[in-house]
């Protein structure tokens, strides 16, 4: 699926960022003597040094609301017509995190409602925030992405363990033109239902209730086929991202920066040489945050802004693999933000 065409007078444009990363930091040291791997394994095989995990009693929706507000203060406030929340990990099965969390900010009885893309929902939000806009439903929307993606972890598996990290970031969107700084470009959209087992939770929804005590397979935990999803998330990635540049109406050499979703330094390493594009374009922050799902995204964004290395006129490619299986990509030219501490 492919929106935001060229021509279009009206576009939804960024003009808010903010982020939230857990205060506990995980490093390799205390993963590895859990899991008995050395640090140099879990580096190696992932690029990840430490990440930032919730406290108990730390909630998605926690994350979730300090990063709005930091989106919000980036945006200079104003009237906020809708918020949706992209989670793999919602506070509850029942109801949605995006009311509370719309509640807690102060933002009245806007439209509020969760997305789950697992790692795409970032671009699945910001498709459907930019069609609230495109349709004349709202002015400004709230995007925010949260994840407390280490409840889902099986503790004893070194495979998923050390991969994923917990965090939330955000973007303010608003009616705009298609030529300004900002701008969201054409979204390309794509689902394949049939790998849907490569990333799964099998416990705990509708197919397999948990009522009882906790499975004795594991089945409540995250589990992932690791080499193919590997293998589709470079292939995915790769021909999304051709194509938004395509009808973006750029070319590969336009691009200053692929801000990719953080899965692992190896899918980025191999995601520059499938496109042909230099590794230092290749917009990084796994090493220290790892793989924070859905909020993988505007939690580099957030971060490249405030260390310099993503700046005002550069142009980026966003690409995004999930769950779903999902993927994404779009095309904007990055505006000037001010960022604010959550």
């Amino acid at each position: 699926m492919t929106g935001g065409p060229d021509g279009a007078a009206d576009r939804a444009v960024i003009c808010g960022i903010g982020y939230r990363l857990p205060d506990r930091i995980v490093t390799n040291a205390e993963l590895g003597a859990r899991l008995n791997t050395p640090d140099e394994w879990i580096v190696d095989r992932t690029g990840i040094s430490r990440r930032r995990w919730v406290e108990p009693g730390e909630t998605t929706s926690d994350l979730a609301v300090r990063a709005g507000r930091a989106a919000l203060e980036s945006a200079g406030g104003g009237q906020i017509d809708a918020l949706v929340l992209a989670t793999t990990t919602p506070d509850r099965r029942c109801p949605a995190t995006a009311p509370e969390v719309a509640a807690r900010l102060g933002l009245g009885g806007v439209a509020a409602f969760d997305v789950s893309a697992v790692c795409t929902g970032f671009l699945y939000g910001l498709a459907t925030g930019a069609g609230f806009i495109a349709a004349g439903l709202a002015e400004r929307v709230l995007v925010i992405a949260a994840e407390a993606f280490s409840t889902l972890l099986d503790p004893d598996d070194r495979t998923t363990l050390p991969i994923f990290g917990d965090g939330a970031g955000a973007v303010v969107l608003r009616r705009g033109r298609a030529d300004e700084p900002g701008a969201v470009g054409p979204l390309v959209l794509g689902s394949d239902g049939e790998r849907g087992e490569l990333i799964t939770v099998e416990a705990g929804g509708a197919r397999r209730p948990l009522t009882g005590p906790a499975p004795d397979d594991g089945s409540q935990y995250f589990r992932m086929r690791g080499r193919e999803v590997f293998r589709q998330s470079v292939e995915r990635m790769s021909a999304a991202g051709t194509e938004a540049l395509d009808l973006a109406g750029w070319q590969l050499g336009d691009v200053d920066r692929v801000v990719t979703h953080q899965a692992n330094a190896r899918v980025s390493a191999a995601l520059a040489q499938r496109l042909g594009l230099r590794r230092d374009l290749m917009a990084q922050n796994i090493r220290d945050v790892g793989n924070t799902a859905a909020a993988s995204i505007p939690v580099l964004l957030a971060q490249a802004t405030a260390d310099g290395s993503i700046e005002p006129g550069h142009r980026l490619l966003l690409v995004a693999f999930g769950g779903g299986l999902t993927w994404g990509a779009t095309t904007l030219t990055w505006p000037h933000l001010e960022l604010h501490d959550a």
